[in-house]
Order: structure tokens, then sequence, then C-alpha cells
């Protein structure tokens, strides 16, 4: 009985029902921001770990020399940095002082020498990039999904599984053209070490520093670089749309099998269990077959040569990761990136779906 339901379940085309096709974008937008939001807090020390773990194999050094500050219980762990310049004394750090191991290794040594709120380095931009970016691409996944499965419904059912990949390459591709700049900054804000007191650059800084380095450069040539803004943007598309197309053909079978053992009556709980837990394997295997893709995104947005960063292509970044380490070089910061992508992605649609879910139920039924 049991196999039957499942059988009939996979075999039934998913129709949203008529409170949810009718929700208005700004509804959607809402739920997908929040979802944002909470995600990007949360799980920013894991995307800090990955990006330094990617950076650090790219040839960034983290090497320097150690101030000789001992510890006393009113000391802060961010006093506590190197290298340090002017007349405090220093040393050089012994062999293996700033590179990083793992995962933990990363949060160990960055909370030693730079302070633990470093962890959640770039969360101003995951927050400034994941709630526009998210706001865009549920909605337009949520809108395009509904009209894809009624139109192959109607005239070609045979392509209706297809659909969820392709309504999710699609809105990955319109959210990450949309918002490349704040992804750039992101990625150099975490993997780049802060050895200055004070305040680090935020958002707006680091992209003026991307854009005109130099305080000489003309105001011609400053136009001229803010192009440099998208570079690497192909590679930030050759992994996104392979990471949705691949997240939302394997989370939408999960999601159905279980909300169809549920019922039709599915109550708030079994929204948020059936979309996470389908959430999390998805964007587990998505993130971890993606990993190369990401690694080349990487070391694309870090560097800083402009020359050469003009001229760099995903297939020749690939090809030098693959010279320089293999195997093991394709797939470093493989640990952080799963780990992270996995509760994001299912904190995300789960949360989404919840908001979706309680706004459907609020709103008077229609007699």
């Amino acid at each position: 009985m049991l196999i039957r339901k499942i059988t009939s379940q996979m075999s039934r085309p998913h129709i949203e029902t008529n409170s949810d096709t009718q929700l208005r974008i700004e509804e959607r937008a809402f739920s997908a921001a929040g979802a944002a939001f909470l995600s990007a807090i949360i799980v920013n020390p894991l995307d800090v770990a990955k990006t330094r773990l990617q950076a650090q194999a790219a040839g960034v050094p983290y090497q320097g020399d150690c101030r000789m500050t001992h510890f006393h219980t009113n000391t802060r762990l961010q006093d506590v940095m190197c290298p340090v310049s002017g007349s405090q004394p220093s040393r050089p750090c012994p062999s293996g002082c700033y590179t990083y191991k793992g995962t933990l290794d990363v949060f160990y040594k960055v909370t030693r020498h730079e302070g633990f709120t470093r962890l959640w380095r770039g969360t101003s931009a995951s927050l400034a990039l994941a709630v526009p970016t998210v706001g865009i691409y549920m909605p337009c996944y949520d809108i395009l999904r509904n009209m894809m499965e009624e139109f192959t419904t109607k005239n070609t059912p045979n392509l209706t599984p297809y659909v969820p990949l392709l309504a999710g390459s699609v809105a990955r591709s319109f959210a990450c053209i949309s918002c490349y700049p704040v992804e750039l900054a992101r990625t150099r804000m975490q993997a780049f070490r802060i050895t200055q007191s004070g305040k680090p650059p935020g958002v707006w800084k680091t992209l003026l520093g991307v854009v005109h380095p130099d305080k000489g450069t003309s105001i011609f040539q400053s136009l001229h670089r803010y192009r440099f803004l998208w570079t690497g943007l192909g590679a930030q598309l050759s992994r996104d749309v392979p990471f949705s197309a691949i997240c939302w053909s394997t989370l939408e079978p999960i999601r159905k099998n279980i909300l169809g053992l549920v019922g039709d009556e599915a109550s708030a709980a079994a929204v948020l269990g059936a979309n996470f837990s389908a959430g999390f394997v998805a964007g587990t295997l998505a993130s971890a077959i993606t990993c190369p893709l990401d690694v080349a995104k990487t070391r694309r947005q870090i560097e800083k040569n402009h020359e050469r960063a003009l001229n760099m292509t995903t297939r020749t970044t690939l090809v030098e990761i693959w010279r320089d380490g293999r195997l093991r070089g394709l797939f470093t910061g493989v640990g952080p990136r799963v780990f992270r992508a996995g509760p994001s992605v299912g904190i995300v649609v789960s949360f989404y779906e919840v908001v979706k879910y309680a706004i459907q139920h609020a709103r008077p039924t229609s007699s």
C-alpha cells in the first residue's frame, strides 16, 4: 500500500495549489529574503573557511611576523594578530603558523590571530548579496516552474520531470548577473587577511579597491577598470547554473515523495521537515559535484593582476588548478563547501516554503 502511494506521487505531475500560484511577487520575495538573511548569518564561518583554503591553494600568502604578545585575562583576541608594523616587537612566525590544514584549523587560527568576529568577515556582503539574489532567484524559479509545468502537462507530459532543471538554471543565471559585483566583494573580503588594526573595509571600499587600487589612477583608467567588477562572471555562472540544475532536479522528487506520504493536508511542521530534508540532500550533492567550478571561481575572483584577470577563462583556470594540485586541488575546500551548502539550501527552501504556507493560511478563504 505504501509503495503504491509513493509510485502514484512520483508519476503525478507537481501542480501547485491555486492559493500558491496566486501569491504576489512581493510575498514570494519577502519569503525568500527572510530565508536568505537567516542562512547567510548561520553558515558564514564555513564560507570563510572554504574561501581561505581555496585562496591558500591559489598562492595567497598568509605568512608574516608574529607579535610577541602574551595572553592576559583582559586581552582581546583581535589584539593578538600578525604581521604588525612599527616599533612593536615581532618575530618570524613558526612553520605552519598560517598554513591552514582544514576547516577546524581555519576556525582556530582565524579566531586566534584575527579575532572570533573575523569568522563572520564578509557577512555584510553576504547579506547584501543573499537578500536580493535569493529574493530574485526563488520567486523567479517558482513562477517559471509553474508556467513550464502547466505548459508541459498540457502539451508534452514527457518533459515535465525536466522542468525543475531548466527553471532553476534560468532563474539562477538571472540572479547571478544582477548581483555579481557584490559576490566579487564578498570573496575578496573573506580571502584576504586584515593586518591593520581598526575597522576592516566594507563592501563599497572593497569594490573601490578593486576598481582603482592605485591613488594615482586617472579617471579614464578608473572608468575602464569598472569592467573588472564583472570579470569572473563566466566562472560564477559555470558553477551556479549546474549547481542549481542538480539541486532542483534532486530536491523536487524528494520533496514530492515526502509530502506525498503526509497527504494533502500537510501541517507547517511537515512542510518544514520535508523541505529541509530535501534541500539538505540536494544541496550536499550539488555542492560536492560542482566543487571544482567553485575553486575556479574563487581563483579568478581573488586575482589582483588586472591584465591576467581579464585574460583568464574558466577552462584555463581549471587546467592550471589540475596542473598544480591534481584531483586534490580541484576539490580544495570541499568539506566546508558541502557542510555549508547542505544546511544553507535546507534553511532557505524550508523557511521560504513555511512563510509561503503561513501567508496562504493567513489569507481569508473565498467562498
